[in-house]
C-alpha cells in the first residue's frame, strides 16, 4: 500500500503526525496481508436496495444522532500513516449503509448503528431482530424499510442478545401498549432481563465511562480521530429504551412459527453475552448467528468492561450451529457486519470462527498450566497463520493479547500467584516511589524522550503515566504520555484500542471532557427492568458514611404490580426480601414503580411524592426520608489516565 498524496490536516493543533515507527510498523502489516483480496466489499455491497436521504438522522430537535458524511475521509482506498492499514479496511468495509435484501423475505438495515435491523417479512406483518441501540435511530431505519417495502405492522420483535445495541431502540419501532394489547409478541433468550441489570444497570455508570474510551465517543471523526469501532461504524446517541420480554425461550433448541414463518432457536448462553441466541430460517436458508461469528476476532472481555466471556463455550455453540445447520444453510448473517453466501464458504467461515475462539482459549491455558503469567502469555500468543492471514479473524474488536488476559481472569482471578502482585501499593503512592527511586521526574522525562525518538512507545506510555500519578499537574508529563498513546493508537489494529489510546491522549491534553447533565441511568432502562434489579441498585448506591450506625426495616407495597418486597438496612448493608412483608417493619409504604424509579433517579424526593398523593407511608416515615439521603450520585466523567480526584 502505498502513502495517500491527500494532505491530512489534523483536527485539532494538538494532534501529531506518524513518527518514522509508526510509518514503519504499519507498512510492514500492510506488506503481511492480501489486500489485493476484495470479495468482503463485494459481499458488503450485495443486495443494496436504498439509504437514507443524506445519512444524517437527527433528534425530533434536530440535534445529529448519527452522522455517515462526517466519515467521508475514508473514501480513499490507501491508509494514511496514522491509521494501521488492516483497521482502515474494515473502517471502508462498515461504511456500507441502507436497507440491503439478504433473502427475499429477509432485509437488513446496516450502517445506521454499530449493529444491524434485520426484518423478516410474515403472513400479516413484519418480525424486527433487534432494533438497535436508541430510539430516533431504529425509528429512521424502520421508515427506510418502508420507503422501499410494504408497510405492514411490526407483529414480533426478537431480541438476540443482552447488549444495549440490540435493544435500546425498541420503542422507536414498538410501543408499551402494542405489547400490553397484544399486537406485538417480544422473544428473548432465557435470562435476558438478569443480564440486561447485571451489565446495564448495576455497573452501567464506569462500564459507560469505559466505553467512551472502547467506541471513542469523545473523539472527531478523522485520519488522527475515530474512524471505526470494529463492530461497527460507532454507536449511535440517543434515548435507549427497553421492553420486557413476553416470551422467553428455555429450552437447547425451540422452534416456533411466527406469522408463518418458521424459526428454529438456537440458545448460547455465556458466549459473547450472558443470554443470547441464533436463528435459523429454513424456508430462506438464512442462519443469523447474532454477535457469535462477526467479521473479527471479538472479545472475551471488551475495554468497558463485561463478566468473561467463556471461549470454550464460544467454540461449542459455533461447532453446534454448523452441525446443525450447515447443511441447510445457504446464506449466514448476523447482528453486526454482512452475510456471507454460500455453503461452502459458511462452512469455512463457521470452522474458521470455532477454532478462532478455542486457540486462543486452549493456548492461553496450556501456558497458563506452564505457570506464565497474563502479561506474558498476551507478549507471545498469536494466531496459527492459516487463521491470521483470514480478514474475518483479525482484531478489530477483541485482540489475542486482552483476550488472553480474559481467558487468565476466568480461571485464576486478576491475582498472577505472585505475592509481589497481592497487595501492591495503590496507583499515585506506587507511581511517587517509583520517582523518588528513578532520581524524579525530569530524569524520569529526559530518558523518555529518548526512548520515544527510538520508537519505544510502549514503555514510555508506561513510564509516564506514572509521572502524571504522582504529579498530575506535571504538563510536560502529560504531553509525553499523550504523544505516546498516539503513536500506539495510530499503529492499532483493533479499533477499540486505538480508541482507548486516541481518547487517552486527549484527555491529557483537553482534561476529561464535560458534558452535559444527564440522569445515572437511563429512566426507560429503570422501568422494564425487574423490581429487584431496583432494590439492588439502592443498595449499591449506600454510602456507609451517611449512616452513621442506623438500623431499619421497610415494608414497600407497590400499588400498580402488586409486589411486596422487606428492605432491611443492618450493618451498613441494605438488604431485600421479595415477596415479604416483615412483621417487625418500621413502616409500610405504598408506591408505584414510576414513583420508585423516579425516587431512585432524583426526580422527586419522598416529600414531593407523599404531598402529591404518589407515595403513603403508614408507622415512621423517618427511615423512608432518611433512606434516599444515604445514597451516592455516580458522577460518569470520573478521570481515568489520570489521579482520581479526591
Amino acid at each position: 500500500m502505498t502513502e495517500p498524496k491527500t494532505h491530512w490536516a489534523a483536527a485539532d493543533p494538538s494532534q501529531k503526525d506518524a513518527e518514522p515507527a509508526t510509518r514503519r510498523a504499519n507498512a510492514a502489516l500492510a506488506a503481511q496481508l492480501p489486500f489485493d483480496d476484495q470479495a468482503d466489499f463485494g459481499d458488503a455491497r450485495r443486495g443494496f436496495i436504498g439509504t437514507h436521504v443524506d445519512g444524517v438522522i437527527r433528534s425530533a430537535g434536530g440535534t445529529p444522532l448519527w452522522n455517515l458524511p462526517a466519515y467521508r475521509f475514508l473514501d480513499g482506498e490507501d491508509a494514511p500513516p496514522t491509521v494501521n492499514p488492516s483497521l482502515w479496511r474494515m473502517a471502508r468495509l462498515n461504511m456500507n449503509h441502507g436497507l440491503f435484501e439478504v433473502v427475499p423475505g429477509v432485509y437488513q438495515v446496516r450502517g445506521f448503528d454499530i449493529a444491524n435491523m434485520t426484518i423478516i417479512e410474515g403472513a400479516s406483518g413484519i418480525i424486527v431482530i433487534d432494533p438497535l441501540t436508541a430510539t430516533d435511530t431504529a425509528r429512521a431505519a424502520l421508515e427506510l424499510y418502508y420507503a422501499h417495502r410494504p408497510r405492514r405492522a411490526v407483529v414480533a420483535l426478537i431480541y438476540s442478545h443482552s447488549h444495549v445495541d440490540h435493544y435500546g431502540g425498541v420503542k422507536g419501532v414498538i410501543s408499551d401498549a402494542d405489547v400490553a394489547e397484544g399486537r406485538v409478541q417480544v422473544i428473548a433468550p432465557a435470562g435476558f432481563l438478569d443480564a440486561v441489570a447485571g451489565e446495564n444497570v448495576l455497573a452501567g455508570n464506569p462500564m459507560a465511562r469505559r466505553a467512551q474510551f472502547q467506541f471513542g465517543g469523545l473523539l472527531r471523526p478523522g485520519p488522527r480521530g475515530q474512524v471505526d469501532a470494529g463492530l461497527g461504524k460507532a454507536v449511535a446517541r440517543g434515548m435507549v429504551s427497553l421492553i420486557a420480554p413476553t416470551r422467553d425461550i428455555a429450552a437447547p433448541l425451540e422452534t416456533h412459527r411466527i406469522d408463518g414463518v418458521e424459526i428454529v432457536f438456537q440458545l448460547a448462553p455465556g458466549t459473547e453475552a450472558p443470554a443470547e441466541m441464533h436463528l435459523f430460517m429454513p424456508a430462506g436458508g438464512v442462519l443469523n448467528m447474532a454477535e457469535n461469528a462477526t467479521r473479527h476476532l471479538h472479545n472475551f472481555c471488551p475495554l468497558r468492561g463485561a463478566v468473561v466471556r467463556d471461549p470454550r463455550l464460544w467454540a461449542h455453540y459455533l461447532a453446534e450451529a454448523l452441525e446443525l445447520f450447515g447443511a441447510q444453510a445457504d446464506v449466514l448473517i448476523g447482528q453486526h457486519h454482512w452475510p456471507t453466501w454460500g455453503r461452502a464458504r459458511i462452512h469455512d467461515f463457521l470452522e474458521q470462527q470455532r477454532d478462532l475462539y478455542k486457540y486462543v482459549h486452549d493456548q492461553t491455558v496450556r501456558l497458563m498450566n506452564h505457570g506464565w503469567k497474563p502479561a506474558e502469555i498476551a507478549e507471545v500468543l498469536d494466531l496459527p497463520p492459516e487463521l491470521a492471514r483470514e480478514w474475518p479473524m483479525r482484531g478489530y474488536y477483541g485482540t489475542v493479547s486482552h483476550n488472553s488476559k480474559a481467558v487468565y481472569q476466568r480461571y485464576l482471578s486478576w491475582y498472577d500467584g505472585n505475592p509481589a502482585s497481592l497487595n501492591p501499593l495503590p496507583p499515585v503512592e506506587a507511581a511517587k516511589k517509583a520517582l523518588a527511586y528513578m532520581g524524579g521526574a525530569q530524569a524520569v522525562l529526559a530518558q523518555a524522550r529518548e526512548d520515544f525518538a527510538h520508537g519505544e512507545y510502549r514503555w514510555v506510555a508506561q513510564v509516564t503515566n506514572q509521572v502524571v500519578f504522582a504529579e498530575p499537574d506535571n504538563q510536560a508529563a502529560r504531553a509525553l504520555c499523550a504523544d505516546a498513546f498516539e503513536q500506539l493508537g495510530y499503529q492499532a489494529e483493533s479499533a477499540t484500542w486505538r480508541n482507548a489510546y486516541l481518547t487517552g491522549a486527549q484527555e491529557l491534553r483537553r482534561g476529561v471532557a464535560q458534558l452535559p447533565p444527564r440522569p445515572m441511568l437511563s429512566p426507560e432502562l429503570l422501568i422494564a427492568v425487574t423490581t429487584s434489579t431496583l432494590f439492588d441498585f439502592i443498595a449499591v448506591r449506600l454510602d456507609p458514611a451517611r449512616v452513621e450506625g442506623r438500623s431499619f426495616v421497610l415494608n414497600w407495597v407497590l400499588t400498580d404490580t402488586g409486589e411486596r418486597i422487606a428492605q432491611t438496612l443492618k450493618h451498613s448493608t441494605l438488604t431485600q426480601r421479595m415477596d415479604r412483608i416483615a412483621a417487625d417493619a418500621d413502616a409500610k409504604v405504598s408506591t408505584t414503580r414510576a414513583v420508585l424509579v423516579d425516587l431512585i433517579l432524583r426526580k422527586m424526593n419522598v416529600a414531593q411524592a407523599a404531598a402529591d398523593g404518589a407515595l403513603s407511608v403508614k408507622g415512621d416515615p423517618a427511615p423512608l426520608e432518611a433512606l434516599f439521603g444515604m445514597l451516592d450520585d455516580f458522577a460518569l466523567q470520573f478521570e481515568v489516565v489520570a489521579p482520581r480526584k479526591p
